[in-house]
């Protein structure tokens, strides 16, 4: 019986010993249960959250736009935003389906006057365009956010994730305060507040192309 009384006391001992070191030393008794992460929002690209209107019509858009405004954060426009040169965007619709918007943009680069000569093509949502690059990667997403055809627009341009808005309108004259505002209450609510809206001049603009030159990329900036 003694034996017994000792077997059962020893026993007692270590399983005091055993809780009091586990408790000791935080256990995994005590320890919370590891909880799940919360699932990261899908990241949505700019430009996807901007649908186009199902009315754009691709034909009233032909003819002559004078750049206004750009809203965007990349380096050319961060350093040499009150530096930049008048420029003129012209449009020619095509003539039948399945052929691209030939695009020609007139602007000053190092004291010359240059025609940068581009084909957007047409996608199915009316108002969404794509410039194709050398790769994929590199294609330029373009959408018509907003149009009156007869005085302005508003066109997206995403490359690579870098979203640049651009405020066109139809004469050199400088535009209403309210489509200005309009402008810029858009760009705000990209995250292209007024430190990133920059205004180009609305004289000066070139007369005659000293150089044209093809290329496969939107001047974003």
């Amino acid at each position: 019986m003694t034996r017994v009384w000792l077997c059962v006391t020893m026993v007692m001992v270590v399983c005091v010993c055993l809780w009091g070191s586990a408790e000791a030393v935080g256990g995994a008794v005590s320890r919370p249960r590891p909880q799940r992460r919360p699932h990261k929002k899908p990241k949505v690209n700019p430009i996807d959250d901007t649908p186009p209107p199902q009315n754009i019509d691709i034909q009233q858009m032909g003819g002559t736009w004078y750049l206004v405004n750009a809203a965007s954060k990349c380096n050319f426009l961060m350093k040499n935003g009150l530096k930049v040169e008048a420029t003129v965007m012209t449009l020619m619709p095509p003539s039948s389906p399945n052929t691209a918007l030939s695009v020609s943009t007139t602007t000053r680069l190092n004291h010359q006057c240059w025609e940068i000569l581009q084909a957007y093509t047409i996608t199915p949502t009316p108002g969404r365009l794509l410039l194709n690059g050398s790769r994929s990667l590199l294609n330029t997403e373009i959408v018509i956010g907003e149009t009156d055809y007869s005085s302005y627009a508003v066109f997206y341009y995403q490359k690579q994730g870098q979203l640049t808005m651009k405020l066109y309108g139809r004469s050199k004259d400088t535009l209403s305060e309210a489509i200005l505002d309009k402008f810029e209450d858009l760009a705000e609510k990209k995250g292209l507040g007024l430190a990133y809206v920059f205004a180009f001049p609305n004289y000066s603009h070139c007369q005659s192309v000293d150089k044209d030159h093809v290329i496969n990329c939107v001047p974003i900036c």
